[in-house]
C-alpha cells in the first residue's frame, strides 16, 4: 500500500513545461514553505528522489526535474555542460516563480549545484552535496570508459535488449538477498536500462564527456571554491562509495567554510537510498537550522 500511495503522489506531482524550445519534465509537490530543489546524477531522473516526496512535502515544497537528456525530458543535440544545466534550473525556477531554494545535488547533480551557486548565489538558501562530482580527479573506471574512443559503438551493444534481459535473468534470484546493499545496484541498473534508447545514449555520452576524460574528472569546483560567502552547506557521503571516493567529502569540507560532513556507514554512491529515513531527517533538520549571522 505504501508503494502504491507513493506512486500516486508522484504521478499527481509530475509536470511538463517548455524551456528553450524543449519539454522539461519535473516533480512539484508539497506545501508552501522552504523550497527544496533536487538535482539527480548521471543516468538518474526525478524518480531517484521520489521516495522522499512523502517525507518532505509537509512544510516544504519539493521540486525535482529530469535534467535535459534524462528521464522524461527532451534529449536534444546541444550543450550538456554544468553551466547549461544550471541555467536551465534557473529558468525553471523563474517559470515557477521561485526566488530561493535549498539545492540538493547528487553526483553530477552536485557539480551542477555548485555551478548554480557560483552563477546565481542570490538564489541559494542552502547547499547539500551528496556523493558530489567536481571535487577531485578520481572517479570510477566504469565512468571513465564512456569517454574512450569508440564508446558510441560499444554502448548500443551493451545496452541492447537481449543483453539486458540476460543480465536481469541472472541477477533476479539474488535480488531478494541484496537488501540495503543492493540500493546502488538497483539505481545504477535503472539508469543503465535507459541507454536502450539512442537519444539517451547520445545525451549520456555528451554529458559524460563534458565533465570527464579517460583520466578522470576534468571539471573542478576548486576554481570557484572557497566561495567568498558560501551558503550553509551539508556534505553527505557513503563510506563504501565506489564511484567517487569518500575522501572527496573532506576536500569539500576544507574548501567550503562552515560546512559539515555526514557519513553513511556501509552506504555506496546512493546514501539517500541506503538509509532514506536518516537522510530525510538530516535534510529537514538542516533546513530548519537558523541562518548564520
Amino acid at each position: 500500500m505504501g508503494s502504491q500511495r507513493q506512486e500516486q503522489a508522484v504521478a499527481a506531482a509530475t509536470r511538463t513545461t517548455r524551456l528553450h524550445g524543449h519539454d522539461l519534465c519535473y516533480l512539484d509537490a508539497g506545501d508552501s514553505g522552504p523550497v527544496v530543489l533536487f538535482i539527480h546524477g548521471l543516468l538518474g531522473s526525478s524518480q531517484s528522489w521520489a521516495h522522499l516526496v512523502d517525507r518532505l512535502d509537509t512544510g516544504h515544497r519539493v521540486i525535482a526535474p529530469d535534467l535535459f537528456g534524462h528521464g522524461g525530458s527532451a534529449k536534444p543535440r546541444g550543450d550538456y555542460s554544468l553551466g547549461s544545466h544550471a541555467a536551465t534550473l534557473r529558468d525553471l525556477l523563474d517559470h515557477l516563480g521561485v526566488e530561493r531554494v535549498t539545492l540538493v545535488g547528487h553526483s553530477l547533480g552536485g557539480g551542477i549545484a555548485m555551478q548554480f551557486c557560483y552563477l546565481f548565489p542570490d538564489r541559494v538558501e542552502r547547499l547539500v552535496l551528496v556523493s558530489s562530482g567536481g571535487l577531485g580527479r578520481d572517479v570510477s573506471p566504469l565512468l571513465r570508459s564512456a569517454t574512450l574512443p569508440g564508446a558510441e559503438w560499444v554502448l548500443p551493444l551493451l545496452a541492447s535488449q537481449w543483453l539486458r534481459g540476460r543480465a536481469e535473468a541472472v541477477a533476479r534470484p539474488f535480488a531478494r538477498f541484496a537488501g540495503r546493499a543492493g540500493s546502488d545496484l538497483t539505481e545504477a541498473w535503472r539508469g543503465f536500462t535507459s541507454l536502450g534508447d539512442a537519444d539517451s545514449r547520445r545525451a549520456f555520452l555528451a554529458t559524460t564527456r563534458s565533465v570527464l576524460d579517460p583520466g578522470g574528472q576534468t571539471v573542478t569546483a576548486h576554481d570557484h571554491l572557497p566561495m567568498s560567502q558560501p551558503p550553509p552547506t551539508l556534505i553527505v557521503w557513503g563510506t563504501r562509495d565506489r564511484m567517487i571516493p569518500t575522501w572527496h567529502a573532506t576536500t569539500a569540507q576544507q574548501a567550503i567554510p562552515g560546512s559539515r560532513v555526514e557519513l553513511f556507514e556501509g552506504a555506496g554512491h546512493f546514501p539517500y537510498l541506503h538509509d532514506p529515513e536518516r537522510f530525510a531527517d538530516l535534510l529537514v533538520d538542516f533546513i530548519a537550522e537558523p541562518q548564520p549571522g
